[in-house]
């Protein structure tokens, strides 16, 4: 598998999955503003924003709590000069159901 490629075991967006939480290691200046949106942006949900340092020795974890078959993660800061360098994202999944009713 090639540096950077992702591996899933099933991605053919049928499964119904729990997003639990969303753990990233981050180093910046400023508040980093964490959203989560469900397919077509029909549903979504903020979440408590990471207050960067420039140097972590942890990497703070968040409540997801979102149901949803696929989802998008937008991480982003608002204020002019505010910066971040991602170094790692961990999101924290479980498989509710295999396909909605009637499928």
């Amino acid at each position: 598998m090639p540096v950077g490629a992702v591996l899933s075991e099933r991605s053919s967006g049928e499964l119904v999955t729990h997003f639990a939480s969303l753990r990233v290691r981050v180093d910046g200046r400023g508040d980093l503003r964490l959203s989560v949106y469900s397919l077509g942006d029909i549903r979504s949900k903020l979440m408590i924003p990471i207050t960067m340092n420039d140097k972590n020795r942890f990497s703070p974890t968040r409540i997801v709590n979102f149901v949803e078959q696929r989802a998008s993660f937008e991480l982003k800061t608002t204020e002019r000069f505010e910066k971040f360098r991602i170094n790692r994202i961990v999101i924290f999944t479980k498989q509710l159901y295999t396909s909605y009713p009637g499928n």
